[in-house]
């Protein structure tokens, strides 16, 4: 059975920071390429980061630029979402998701999705 669970969130002061991550069971990361979407309430689903099977990262929320880096571990199965100098716009439910091609933005386009996880900015 494949499985994402995506772990990590939690409630942090604005300029905290948070690590995501995104772990498998049931197939390998490596040859998927996974990306992170976030959900804010009342908003649609939008893409944060991807990181490609292929090789190469994509960013692609604008608000989120420089603050964050994504990565892979490999021999965990597991791929990470670092969020740096976070602000309460940045709350939202965290998701991954994993596909077989390379990356893209459309949430659309993933096949196996992890449950999410609550990331809250509040002081």
């Amino acid at each position: 059975q494949l499985q994402l669970v995506v772990s990590g969130g939690d409630l942090v002061q604005p300029g905290g920071s948070l690590r995501l991550s995104c772990a498998a069971s049931g197939f390998t990361l490596r040859d998927q390429s996974v990306g992170w979407f976030r959900q804010a309430p009342g908003k649609e689903r939008e893409a944060v980061s991807c990181s490609s099977r292929y090789g190469g990262n994509y960013n692609y929320a604008d608000s989120m630029k420089g603050r964050i880096t994504i990565s892979r571990d490999n021999a965990k199965n597991t791929v990470i979402l670092q969020m740096n100098n976070l602000n309460p716009e940045d709350t939202a439910i965290y998701f991954c998701a994993a596909r077989g091609l390379s990356c893209s933005a459309s949430d659309a386009q993933y096949t196996s999705w992890g449950p999410g996880t609550q990331v809250s900015v509040s002081s």
